[in-house]
């Protein structure tokens, strides 16, 4: 039985790489950040007790801001493959708190690529890099575009990127890098863009809300499936080498393209409810990323199955469904 280790685990993409593990034969350990409160509402679905002897998906205190406690953790484990999926992974959010986004993002990674190493077990390393690098570069973008960053997020991810190609050059160790532009669902955080819009049509829908303020309408992106998307990662540390890939749709479309299909599937009007508020503008934006994913193609045989459409209508429709079991006074769905 292979064995994987995931930090991040909690988050959207955490749990969609969890559930693929499971559902392939792995015994998958999750990396948890101590919290006051519960934060494995996305893992529910898949929760096993520990109780059990033969339970596959276990659940460890960590941090990436703790070097040797994550050492330990990957000593004790002795995984397979890791997939660093942990970030500060808001972009607006990481101008205001840009020391703790640097320390998790880029010195988190080096971290952990300091366990791997002293490891030596032949373990395969899954490095979440981001579209956010490109920046200002024109799109599309591939694996060849030069990184223009625009954000204390986009920095560290760029650092941690290099790094990552650093260690695989410098100590032979299998290190492939995914280069995942936008991927949504049901699970996206509240405060990111889409789920944003889908919450909030849903909540004005039945009269829970009146207004939704975003800032800048017209950033272009390529939006895709985080299921789909999942899938890409463990690909890439299956083939007999080592590279990086940037896994996108080919397609982009603007935040007011995300705002007519949210709203319209509820039969409302954006334009009636949307206003503008400057806190939500970045002080150095990204206007388009479109990627092209044409060698997770031909090498991985990856293609996204979950069209633009279909993703916002699916996330409209699940909060619409929390929306409706709130004032019935049921649980929302994970």
């Amino acid at each position: 039985m292979k064995k994987a280790l995931v930090t991040g685990i909690t988050g959207q993409d955490g749990s969609y790489l969890a559930e693929l593990l499971l559902g392939k034969g792995y015994e998958v350990h999750g990396i948890v950040r101590r919290s006051s409160s519960f934060n494995t509402e996305r893992l529910e679905g898949i929760y096993q007790d520990p109780h059990v002897p033969d339970y596959r998906l276990r659940l460890h205190y960590g941090d990436l801001e703790d070097g040797s406690a994550l050492a330990n953790l990957v000593k004790k484990v002795q995984p397979d493959e890791i997939y660093n999926l942990a970030a500060q992974s808001h972009v607006r959010v990481s101008f205001d708190i840009a020391e703790y986004t640097v320390s998790t993002v880029a010195l988190g990674t080096l971290r952990l690529l300091e366990a791997l190493r002293e490891l030596g077990n032949g373990c395969r390393f899954y490095q979440a890099s981001s579209s956010e690098m490109f920046g200002s570069s024109q799109p599309p973008q591939n694996e060849h575009t030069p990184f223009q960053p625009r954000s204390p997020y986009a920095c560290a991810k760029v650092f941690a990127h290099q790094l990552c190609q650093n260690y695989r050059d410098a100590y032979g160790l299998f290190i492939s890098c995914g280069i995942l532009f936008n991927h949504e669902s049901h699970r996206r955080g509240i405060p990111f863009v889409t789920r944003k819009i889908t919450r909030a049509a849903a909540r004005i829908k039945h009269g829970l809300d009146k207004k939704l303020y975003l800032g800048n309408l017209d950033a272009k992106r390529d939006w895709g499936f985080a299921g789909d998307y999942v899938e890409a990662m463990w690909m890439m540390l299956q083939q007999d080498k080592p590279d990086d890939f940037v896994i996108a749709t080919g397609e982009s479309h603007s935040v007011r393209d995300v705002l007519d299909v949210a709203f319209g599937t509820l039969e409302l009007d954006w334009k009636q409810y949307v206003e503008l508020d400057p806190r939500y503008l970045r002080p150095t934006e990204v206007d388009h990323l479109h990627g092209d994913a044409s060698k997770a193609r031909e090498k991985l045989g990856w293609r996204p199955k979950v069209t633009f459409r279909e993703l916002v209508t699916t996330m409209v429709k699940a909060d619409e469904e929390d929306v409706r079991g709130a004032l019935a006074g049921r649980a929302p769905r994970t």
